[in-house]
């Protein structure tokens, strides 16, 4: 959830990497670590009989389709996948200029009872899953929420942590990670680099 829509997202990938950022995943790292993720998931959810999982747009989506094939592969069933917008329930609204809507698509049987694993991209301060927490609320009543992201960067503000982590990657808040991903952006990379400073901004 990184686009240009997304200004204030967890990750705060408002503010790119300059040229000099370094990949710390590639395509087959992120591949490997989705495969791990799917039978850690398994595993803890005895099955996965229950399991829908829902990817915060923009990128958690296709991470949320890519980890349902892979849970697929594993068991051998169709996994419900969909996607949940949280535009409207963060708290920097006020703040900031009028966003578009991304799009929340439920699956057909729903939340209720259901097991519910939440897929984003990078985790940040934690904002952006509260306000996903308030968006499920509105939806339904699952039996429980988990939480699975490809990058883990630090920097909590809420007492918020994943259940499902695909690579802890301690940084600065002079840094910034840029996830990339083939649906959006042509390749698969995890991008860590050094804040772009305004011309005239106090470093």
């Amino acid at each position: 959830m990184d686009n240009q829509q997304d200004t204030q997202h967890d990750n705060q990938q408002d503010t790119q990497p300059r040229s000099d950022a370094r990949p710390v995943l590639e395509g087959p790292d992120i591949a490997r670590v989705l495969t791990r993720i799917a039978h850690e998931i398994v595993e803890r959810a005895k099955g996965a009989d229950d399991v829908v999982l829902l990817g915060i747009p923009t990128r958690g989506v296709f991470l949320a389709q890519r980890l349902a094939t892979k849970l697929e592969q594993v068991t051998e069933r169709k996994i419900p996948v969909g996607s949940l917008d949280i535009t409207m329930y963060r708290d920097d609204l006020r703040m900031h200029p009028p966003r578009a809507l991304a799009r929340t698509d439920i699956p057909g049987d729903g939340i209720d009872g259901k097991l519910v694993v939440l897929v984003d991209d990078v985790l940040f301060s934690g904002r952006t899953i509260r306000a996903a927490l308030d968006a499920l609320n509105d939806i339904g009543r699952p039996r429980a929420v988990q939480l699975a992201v490809l990058v883990d960067r630090g920097h909590r503000e809420l007492p918020i942590r994943a259940d499902y982590v695909g690579k802890n990657l301690p940084t600065s808040l002079r840094e910034t990670v840029k996830v990339q991903l083939a649906e959006e952006d042509g390749r698969d990379t995890v991008l860590l680099g050094a804040k772009r400073t305004a011309p005239g901004a106090q470093q």
